[in-house]
C-alpha cells in the first residue's frame, strides 16, 4: 500500500494523475448512461446500447491509462509503439463489451462477479499491452505478486460496481457504480505501476516509428474527450428520439406524416393496422390507402395490404417535422366502435336470453308485414304463443332451469318456422310468430300442427318433469283485423280462449269468441272497482239445527248489483274474479263485513265465510284474518272458514299449514261442497275439519234420485264416524228436509228454511225482544 502511494507521489505528475481520474470518471458515467438505457429496451435495442456502453467505457479506460502514463516519470525518455498502442485500445473496448454483456445477461450475484472478473482481466490486458508499447532504453520488470494483487483489487471493485448498478436506482445507481469503476481502474493501474521496475539498458535501440509523449498526449486528450462527449451526446439524443418515437408508437391512433402530399413516415400502430410497411408507403400519396382526400376530417375506409377495408376516422393537423411543415393524419380504427354500436342496436331490439326479436322489434315487423300484405293484397297470420306449466317449472326448479326451457322453446320455434317468418319473445313465457308467406289459413294450420307435434316430441311431461306445453292463439290479416293493434288483440283473444278451454292446442280467432271474451273482460274490469263503487253487498243465509229448527248461525254470501245487469249470480262472476285476482280484494272485504255484522248480534251465533283457493295462496292470510278479528271484536270461535277441495289441490302442504295456524287461533274450519273433489277421504284423514257440508247438487236430486240419497247417507255416516257434524245445503223442499233429518244430518240450510237477509241483526234483535217480553 505504501509502495503504491510512494509511486504516485514520487514517480507521477499529480496534475496529470488528477486529469486521468477526471477522464476516468467521465468515461465511467458515459458508460453507465447507455447501460441504464439498455435495461429499459427490448432485446434488439439492448445489444446496441450495451455496445455503446462498452465503447464509452473502453475509451475511458484506455484514456485513463495513457494519461496516467504521461504523468509517469521513469527517469528516462519514453515513447510508444503505434501498433501496440492501437491494440490496447481495441482490447479495452472488446473486454469492456464482454464484461458488460456477461453481467447484464445473467441473473444474481454470480453473473455480477463474472462480469467484474472479466472487466479486471480486460483492464489488465489493456494495461499490460500498453506497457508493452513503451519504447525506452530500459528493461521493464514486473513483480508478479503485486500484479496479481492489482488484478484481484480490480476484480473486486468491478464486481462491486456491477452489483451497485443492478441493485440501485436513479442517480444513486449512476454515481455509486461510476465511482466504483473509477476506483477499480485506478487501483489496477497504479498498483500495477508500483510493481514495475525500469532497468536501464543503454544498448537497447528505440524504433524510429514511435509516438513521442507530446504527440501521444495530444492524441489521447483530444480523442478521449471527443469520444466521451460523442458517447454522452448520443445517449441524450437517442434517448430523446427514442422517447418521441416510443410515444408515437404507444398512440392508439395510426399516424401518417405527409410532406408535399407524400407519405414520409408512419408509426407502428398504422403499420399494424394497415399491414403496409414504411418502405411500401414512403413517397406515395395517402389515397393509396385512404379514400379520404387530404385535408379532410371524418370517417372513411382504410385499404389494408390483404385487401380488406376497415372503417376509420381521420383527423388532420399540421406540425413542423424534420424542419419542414408537414401534415399529420391521425387514423383511428372504428371497428370496435362499429361493433359496439351494432351490438347496442341488436340488444335494443332483441331478447338477451333467446336472441329473438323483442317486443320493440315485433311491433316494427308486424307493421311492416301488414303494410307489405296490403300492397300485395295478401294475408298474414299472427301466432300468440303461451307456455303451459312454465310458472310451476320456474318456481320448483329455479330460474336457471326456466331460462334453459325458454332457450329450448326458442330453438323449437326456429326449427319449425320458415326463414321468412319473424319469431319474437314478447316477455316472460310469451312468444309470437309473424307468418307473412303462404296461403292462409292453410299455412297457419300447417305451422300450428308442426309446433304442437314438435312440442309433443321434445317436451314429454311423462319423462321430463321440467317439460312444458304450448297454447296457440292465431289471427289472420285482414280477416280478423285491419291494423296491427286489431290483429294483435284478435290473436290475444284466441289465446285467451285456448287457455280457458283446456290449453295444449291451437285456436283461430272468430267473431263469437271476440264477443264472449269482451264480455268476460268487461266483467273483470268492473269487478276491480265494484267495492269502491258500493256495488257489492253481503247477504246472510241462516243455518238451522236439523232437530230443533233453531238458528245456529249464518253463512255470508257475496252479491253483486251490477249496473245495467241487475243482480249477478255468484256462479258467473266468482270464477272470473278468481282468475283475474280481484277475488283477493273482494274476499277480504266480505270477511271484514261479515265479522263486523256478527259482532253486533245479541246471540253468539257463528258466521261462516267462504275463502277462495286463490286467497289461500297468500302468505299473510292468517295474519289478515287475525287482524280482522281484532279490529271487529269478533271472538275467533264464532268464525267458520269454509274451503273447497280445490284449495287443497294447488299446494296441499301450504294450505294444510295455513289451516293448522287458523285452528290454533280458535277459528273453525269447514269442508264445503264435500263429495265433488278428487281426494275427499284423504283430506279428511289428513286434517280434522270441524264440519262437513253436503254440496247442493246432491240435495237437489234427493226427491227423485236414489243414488243421490245414497251418497248423502254415506257422507252423513262418514261424518258421524269421524265425529264431524254434517250440514246439508240447498234444502228447498219439505221432502228434502225430512230425508236429511231422517239420515241424521246435524244442520240444514236452504231457501225452504230461510232466504239470505242483508241485516239479520235486526231480526235477531227483534226475536230477542219478543223472548224477553214473553218471559
Amino acid at each position: 500500500m505504501f509502495s503504491v502511494i510512494t509511486c504516485i507521489r514520487d514517480d507521477h505528475d499529480w496534475r496529470l494523475v488528477l486529469a486521468a481520474a477526471v477522464v476516468c470518471l467521465i468515461g465511467a458515467m458515459a458508460a453507465m448512461l447507455p447501460l441504464s438505457r439498455a435495461q429499459e429496451c427490448d432485446a434488439g435495442r439492448r445489444k446496441l446500447w450495451i455496445g455503446a456502453s462498452a465503447f464509452a467505457f473502453g475509451t475511458g479506460v484506455w484514456a485513463t491509462h495513457f494519461i496516467a502514463m504521461l504523468a509517469y516519470d521513469g527517469g528516462m525518455p519514453i515513447s510508444y509503439q503505434l501498433g501496440l498502442t492501437a491494440l490496447s485500445f481495441v482490447l479495452s473496448v472488446v473486454a469492456s463489451w464482454a464484461a458488460i454483456l456477461v453481467a447484464s445477461q445473467g441473473r444474481g450475484r454470480f453473473s455480477r462477479i463474472q462480469g467484474g472478473v472479466l472487466m479486471a482481466l480486460g483492464i489488465a490486458s489493456m494495461h499490460l499491452t500498453g506497457m508493452q508499447a513503451i519504447e525506452t532504453q530500459a528493461e521493464i520488470l514486473y513483480d508478479p505478486y503485486i500484479t496479481v494483487t492489482a488484478v484481484l483489487a480490480g476484480a473486486l471493485l468491478s464486481s462491486t460496481a456491477f452489483h451497485a448498478f443492478f441493485q440501485l436506482k436513479g442517480l444513486r445507481r449512476l454515481l455509486t457504480s461510476s465511482i466504483a469503476f473509477v476506483l477499480a481502474i485506478c487501483a489496477l493501474h497504479f498498483i500495477s505501476m508500483a510493481s514495475i521496475t525500469l532497468v536501464p539498458d543503454p544498448g537497447k535501440e528505440v524504433p524510429a516509428t514511435v509516438l513521442d509523449t507530446s504527440l501521444l498526449a495530444a492524441i489521447v486528450v483530444v480523442a478521449a474527450t471527443a469520444l466521451i462527449l460523442i458517447a454522452i451526446a448520443v445517449v441524450f439524443v437517442e434517448s430523446h428520439m427514442t422517447d418521441l418515437r416510443g410515444l408515437a408508437n404507444a398512440s392508439q391512433e395510426g399516424l401518417l406524416i405527409l410532406r408535399d402530399g407524400r407519405i414520409i413516415d408512419t408509426n407502428e400502430r398504422f403499420q399494424g393496422l394497415s399491414g403496409w410497411k414504411l418502405a411500401d408507403l414512403s413517397g406515395k400519396a395517402p389515397s393509396m390507402v385512404l379514400t379520404a382526400v387530404q385535408g379532410q376530417n371524418g370517417e372513411t375506409l382504410l385499404n389494408t395490404r390483404n385487401g380488406r377495408e376497415i372503417a376509420v376516422e381521420v383527423n388532420t393537423s399540421r406540425i413542423v417535422y424534420r424542419g419542414h411543415n408537414c401534415d399529420v393524419l391521425a387514423v383511428r380504427d372504428l371497428t370496435e366502435r362499429r361493433q359496439a354500436e351494432e351490438m347496442i342496436e341488436h340488444l335494443a331490439h332483441h331478447d338477451v336470453l333467446t336472441d329473438l326479436p323483442n317486443r320493440s322489434m315485433f311491433d316494427k315487423r308486424i307493421r311492416q308485414a301488414l303494410q307489405m300484405a296490403k300492397g300485395k293484397n295478401s294475408e298474414v297470420a299472427l301466432f300468440y304463443i303461451d307456455l303451459d306449466r312454465f310458472k310451476t317449472v320456474n318456481d320448483i326448479f329455479g330460474h336457471a332451469e326456466g331460462d334453459r326451457i325458454l332457450c329450448k322453446v326458442a330453438a323449437i320455434l326456429r326449427r319449425v318456422a320458415d326463414e321468412r317468418d319473424t319469431i319474437a319473445r314478447l316477455g316472460g313465457d310469451e312468444f309470437a310468430i309473424i307468418q307473412s308467406a303462404g296461403q292462409q289459413p292453410a299455412a297457419a294450420q300447417k305451422l300450428a300442427a308442426a309446433i304442437l307435434d314438435e312440442f309433443a316430441a321434445e317436451m314429454d311431461m311423462a319423462r321430463d318433469p321440467t317439460a312444458v306445453g304450448v297454447s296457440l292463439g292465431i289471427a289472420l290479416y285482414p280477416t280478423d283485423g285491419s291494423n296491427a293493434d286489431e290483429i294483435c288483440n284478435s290473436a290475444d283473444i284466441a289465446l285467451y280462449r285456448v287457455k280457458h278451454d283446456g290449453r295444449g292446442k291451437a285456436c283461430f280467432f272468430n267473431a263469437e269468441m271476440d264477443k264472449a271474451t269482451r264480455a268476460r273482460r268487461q266483467i273483470e274490469s268492473e269487478l276491480r272497482h265494484a267495492v269502491t263503487r258500493n256495488q257489492i253487498h253481503v247477504s246472510y243465509q241462516p243455518v238451522l239445527d236439523a232437530q230443533s229448527g233453531e238458528i245456529s248461525g249464518y253463512e255470508a254470501l257475496m252479491r253483486w248489483n251490477r249496473p245495467g245487469h241487475g243482480l249477478s249470480e255468484p256462479d258467473i262472476f266468482i270464477p272470473i274474479a278468481e282468475e283475474s285476482g280481484s277475488i283477493v280484494q273482494l274476499g277480504e272485504w266480505v270477511l271484514q263485513q261479515a265479522c263486523k255484522e256478527a259482532a253486533r248480534w245479541p246471540d253468539p251465533l257463528r258466521i261462516a265465510v267462504n275463502v277462495s283457493p286463490v286467497q289461500f295462496m297468500l302468505p299473510n292470510l292468517c295474519e289478515r284474518i287475525e287482524a280482522i278479528l281484532k279490529e271487529t271484536g269478533l271472538a275467533p270461535g264464532r268464525l267458520e272458514i269454509e274451503i273447497t277441495e280445490a284449495a287443497l289441490i294447488r299446494d296441499r302442504d301450504r294450505v294444510m299449514a295455513t289451516l293448522q295456524r287458523l285452528r290454533s287461533l280458535g277459528v273453525h274450519i269447514v269442508m264445503d261442497d264435500f263429495g265433488t273433489g278428487f281426494s275427499s277421504l284423504s283430506n279428511l284423514r289428513t286434517f280434522p275439519f270441524d264440519k262437513i257440508k253436503v254440496d247442493r247438487s246432491f240435495t237437489g236430486m234427493l226427491d227423485h234420485d236414489a243414488a243421490a240419497r245414497s251418497i248423502v247417507r254415506a257422507i252423513i255416516g262418514l261424518g258421524h264416524s269421524l265425529g264431524m257434524p254434517v250440514v246439508t245445503e240447498g234444502v228447498e223442499t219439505e221432502t228434502q228436509r225430512q230425508i236429511v233429518v231422517e239420515e241424521g244430518c246435524a244442520q240444514v240450510q236452504g231457501f225452504l228454511l230461510g232466504r239470505p237477509d242483508v241485516e239479520p241483526s235486526t231480526k235477531l234483535a227483534a226475536r230477542e225482544s219478543r223472548l224477553s217480553s214473553t218471559a
